[in-house]
């Protein structure tokens, strides 16, 4: 799979073009595993189901950790996620 726009004329570019796809695929996995996540805990926050939600917490936080140990996304950024879909869950 290569990008149209941009045809690399040299071996390592063509190489690192590889690898940009593959660590681009890599890292929609873990961004769009954490969206779905969190996006299931608003959604049962928002029916009241809090106990539900309460449960997918460890989840949460096992995925946004793992995203920010390979560097998908920062660990300040992971703590603030956290941080908010608890208080979001807490609150209901």
């Amino acid at each position: 799979m290569v990008k149209e726009r941009y045809m690399p004329i040299t071996e390592s570019a063509k190489k690192a073009l590889r690898q940009n796809i593959n660590r681009q695929a890599s890292n929609l996995t873990y961004k769009n595993k954490v969206k779905k996540l969190i996006k299931e805990a608003v959604l049962l926050t928002s029916q009241k189901k809090t106990k539900e939600a309460k449960k997918l917490l460890p989840q949460i936080y096992k995925a946004l950790d793992k995203a920010a140990k390979v560097g998908v996304i920062k660990k300040n950024a992971a703590s603030r996620k956290k941080s908010r879909v608890t208080k979001m869950v807490n609150k209901s």
